[in-house]
Order: C-alpha cells, then sequence, then structure tokens
C-alpha cells in the first residue's frame, strides 16, 4: 500500500455497479484509481476542487481507493470561475502522461483554484496556470528574444511557431503579434485589459498543437 497523499479530483464517472471511476492529481502526478462503493454512500466523496487526503492500493496504473478523507472545504465556484476550474481539470487530464510528477503544477493548480473561488476575474490567474503549465511540459518560450535569439523589437511584427517560439516576419498576417504586444506580456500586467486579451490569444495559439486539434468539452460548455 502507498503512504497518504494529497490529492485531487479531476474527474470521476460510474464504473460497474456501485463503483467510481476517478482520475486524481498529487505531487505525483496525474493518476486514475477505481473507488469501490462510492456511489453507495451518504453523500459525495469524491468532489472536485477539495484537496483530500489519499491512500491507494495496486501497483498497475489502475489503482484502488484505500481511503480518502478532506483536508480542507472546497472552493466553491460558480459561473465563470466553474467552467475554468473545469477547463484546468481537463488541460491535466489531457496532456500530462500517467504517473510523472509535477510538483510547480499541482501547487500553481491549487493556488488558481483559491483565486478562482475569491470572485474575481478569471483571467489573471487562468493565463498564470497555462504559463506555467506550458512551461513545465517543455513548451514553454521566451517572449523576451525571438527563436533566432534576437531581441523582442516592439517595432516590429512576430507569429507563433509550434515547437520554436516567436518568428518575426516582414508583413502583419491573421493571429500575429506586435513586439510591444508580446513585451507588454512579458511584464504580466494583468491589470492592462490589451495585455490579457493578447495573452489569451497567443495562449490559445500555444495549445492548440498540443491538443491536436480536438476541442475542449469544457470550452464548448462556457461558449453555450
Amino acid at each position: 500500500m502507498q503512504e497518504p497523499e494529497k490529492v485531487f479530483v479531476l474527474h470521476a464517472r460510474p464504473f460497474r455497479e456501485s463503483s467510481t471511476l476517478v482520475d486524481f492529481f498529487s505531487l505525483r502526478g496525474r493518476f486514475r484509481a477505481v473507488y469501490r462503493g462510492a456511489r453507495g454512500k451518504s453523500g459525495s466523496v469524491v468532489r472536485l476542487f477539495q484537496l483530500f487526503e489519499g491512500q491507494f492500493r495496486g501497483r498497475t496504473e489502475l489503482k484502488t481507493v484505500h481511503r480518502m478523507e478532506p483536508l480542507a472545504p472546497p472552493f466553491l465556484l460558480s459561473g465563470d470561475a466553474l467552467f475554468s476550474g473545469l477547463y484546468l481539470n481537463e488541460l491535466i487530464v489531457r496532456l500530462l502522461l500517467p504517473e510523472e510528477p509535477h510538483p510547480a503544477i499541482f501547487h500553481q493548480y491549487a493556488n488558481t483554484l483559491r483565486a478562482l473561488s475569491n470572485h474575481a476575474d478569471v483571467e489573471p490567474p487562468l493565463r498564470n496556470f497555462e504559463w506555467t503549465f506550458l512551461d513545465e511540459l517543455g513548451y514553454g518560450f521566451s517572449l523576451e528574444v525571438d527563436s533566432r535569439g534576437n531581441a523582442i523589437d516592439p517595432k516590429n511584427i512576430y507569429r507563433f511557431v509550434p515547437d520554436e517560439g516567436l518568428e518575426c516576419i516582414p508583413v502583419y498576417q491573421p493571429g500575429a503579434f506586435q513586439g510591444s504586444e508580446l513585451l507588454a506580456l512579458s511584464g504580466a500586467d494583468w491589470n492592462d485589459a490589451g495585455v490579457l486579451k493578447s495573452a489569451k490569444r497567443l495562449m490559445r495559439q500555444a495549445y492548440a498543437p498540443l491538443l491536436s486539434g480536438k476541442p475542449l468539452i469544457s470550452r464548448e460548455l462556457f461558449l453555450k
């Protein structure tokens, strides 16, 4: 049996008669476990956006929940914050390999849930998470130098190229960025609505190839 660990529930679905198949996230990464009898218990014990202490059995990729207890009240998310939390969960489930440790993402995830629960603008914490997540996956890139190592010029035009970063181009293309936009992004001034808008556009471009063109369910729900 494994040592107890702090976990969040990312996704849960019915499994067989009374069990639940749960995607968890901990300091050791994302993993899946069967919670036997979970649907027969009074109340829901596999709640999203809540920190638990869990203990698990099994040496294969599919674990079994031995024990799970809440460590703190759930982060109460509603409206845009709820869709944002579901978006974070979906990114982690889709893009993290099973049992690949990413402690920086785990801590950033907890901090982002806390920020979303404070009923503030959802955009700044989302952009911070997306950037940390991208960097931890190994796809981060500089906002201060281009793909050739030249300093970003505020007067030049750049486009994002997957696996390379920002490429200086001679004329504007749809989806391109002004150098001044990129330099503003490097300062992460989330009080500037223009910076937030540029960050959202850049993150969409950066994540598109990682998601292989498959739409995010959480994003579709948000648009409805």
